[in-house]
């Protein structure tokens, strides 16, 4: 879409009016800032619903859009990232929801430059390597991050982006050194962006909004993931719905934004309180009390 002169000021006009009446009135730039910004729309992995998702893909699309969701994160499981619909009728079906596909993760291993091209093609902006595991050596972090290079050199030429997703393993010393700063510094900012997994960051005792600082402008996605307030060991069946757990998300998120998150993702996967579609409208319905 091409833009006129006339009409790229009258936005930014508005943009600077906007912060500067935040300002006047105290509001956060955060809440303010996202009321003209359509990235501001929070999305949910559809990880969330995988108990559910695989025997009735289009009906749990049409519950996620009437919850207040605009963006999906998708995932790739047996019936491919598209659900079985083929990525075309995929998106138009999206369309008619009015969702928007962000991003999905995928098994970077198999026909990579296949789903670049059919990412690309209905306009997502990202493809995720969701897992690594831990490892034996550093050395094992340093060939992915050269593989995230060459990844996302594929996503580059189709123009479109690649990210990694954390857990906590990357977090914990590893020779010395941690294996997030061992990948964040292999890897080029032009070709690789970071999707942070807040509740793994706070589950392996980091402080999220020292390592968002670190790396400003590297982390451009974020899954938004409570965890609960009295943990057990294990951290399968710590995440809660938002809202009751111990993250502090106002805060968080608005550090996020400002040091240049894009996407905010809702994910949960465990359910305390009911079922997986109870916890994405509840989620929903949280968010919404963030001012995004």
């Amino acid at each position: 879409m091409q833009y006129s002169r006339r009409h790229f000021i009258k936005i930014t006009g508005g943009t600077t009016a906007g912060l500067a009446l935040c300002s006047l009135t105290g509001t956060s730039l955060f809440a303010c800032g996202n009321a003209t910004n359509p990235a501001g729309e929070f999305g949910i992995q559809l990880y969330t619903l995988r108990d559910v998702l695989p025997g009735d893909p289009r009906g749990i699309l049409k519950q996620l859009a009437s919850f207040g969701y605009k963006q999906i994160e998708s995932y790739e499981g047996k019936q491919g990232m598209f659900w079985g619909m083929g990525y075309m009728d995929f998106k138009k079906y999206m369309d008619d929801l009015g969702l928007r596909i962000v991003s999905s993760h995928c098994d970077i291993q198999t026909d990579f430059e296949r789903k670049a091209a059919e990412a690309a093609a209905i306009g997502m902006n990202y493809l995720v390597c969701p897992w690594k595991g831990p490892q034996k050596s550093l050395d094992d972090f340093k060939r992915f991050a050269d593989e995230f290079n060459q990844k996302g050199e594929i996503c580059k030429k189709n123009g479109i982006r690649f990210a990694y997703h954390n857990h906590d393993y990357s977090f914990k010393m590893l020779d010395g050194q941690l294996p997030q700063d061992v990948m964040m510094n292999g890897t080029d900012p032009a070709l690789v962006d970071f999707e942070m997994d807040i509740y793994w960051v706070v589950t392996a005792g980091m402080d999220t909004e020292t390592w968002l600082k670190k790396y400003k402008d590297r982390f451009r996605l974020c899954h938004v993931k409570d965890r609960s307030r009295n943990p057990e060991t294990d951290n399968g069946k710590n995440s809660v719905d938002l809202g009751t757990g111990s993250i502090d998300w106002k805060k968080i998120l608005g550090t996020a934004r400002e040091n240049g998150m894009k996407y905010f993702i809702v994910e949960q996967e465990a359910y305390p309180n009911g079922s997986s579609l109870e916890a994405a409208k509840t989620d929903a319905a949280y968010m919404k009390t963030l001012g995004l």
